[in-house]
């Protein structure tokens, strides 16, 4: 009888347990299909922008989409646009250093058309020289940064992420996938560091925030519970 008595209420422990691990995957799944197609909603938008100031150039050949982008313009960006946007809480949770500061959506989006701007500035707006313009985008780029983030991590990984994002640009650029237009720093443009870090801290942002919404459907529902 006692024997009988201990079988359901291990499975009962269990079972919470189980149930938490695969929402929580389920949840992860959502949130990375969530993040790529907003990476390539954005890669898109601007890339649009971009091409009709002739700033990026492609082969003919591979232009196949009514945005005029080569086709695996928007996979990519939306790959990396979840990786990002999943790595940002998940480096907050590592640090011990969860992101409190202006954690609502409204916040997010303002971020996200403080980023469109930029990317618009560096294609729309003419300068002197080049030097001015990435100056310019730079402070912008750190004021985006002070203004919807100002945490260590987010900053560290938004340089992480330009460094690496402009390496692959050049890699590109030098194996002649694609070019710029007036390149003054190695084969790209020199402001290219500045649309990445801005981007990061933006999807970063945008990751957080799923993250956070996550977090309180399951403290309600074990609150429920």
């Amino acid at each position: 009888m006692a024997e009988s008595d201990a079988a359901p209420t291990i499975s009962k422990k269990c079972g919470p347990y189980i149930s938490s691990v695969t929402s929580h995957g389920i949840n992860l799944v959502i949130r990375g299909l969530v993040l790529f197609f907003i990476g390539v909603f954005l890669a898109l938008v601007l890339n649009l922008l971009q091409i009709q100031r002739n700033v990026t150039l492609f082969p003919p050949d591979v232009i196949t989409s009514i945005f005029s982008s080569a086709w695996w313009v928007p996979p990519c960006c939306g790959t990396a646009s979840a990786v990002i946007g999943l790595l940002y809480p998940c480096m907050d949770r590592h640090l011990g250093e969860p992101h409190k500061f202006k954690r609502e959506w409204s916040s997010v989006m303002r971020c996200v058309a403080v980023f469109v701007g930029i990317n618009h500035a560096s294609a729309k707006v003419d300068f002197a020289n080049n030097i001015q313009l990435s100056l310019t985008l730079a402070a912008l780029s750190i004021g985006l940064w002070w203004t919807f983030d100002r945490s260590r991590s987010g900053f560290g990984l938004g340089i992480g992420i330009a460094f690496l994002a402009t390496l692959v640009s050049q890699l590109l650029v030098y194996n002649g996938v694609y070019q710029y237009t007036s390149p003054d720093f190695l084969y790209v443009r020199s402001w290219l560091p500045c649309i990445f870090f801005a981007g990061g801290i933006t999807v970063g942002n945008i990751g957080r925030q799923l993250a956070m919404y996550e977090c309180k459907v399951i403290a309600e529902k074990s609150h429920q519970d």
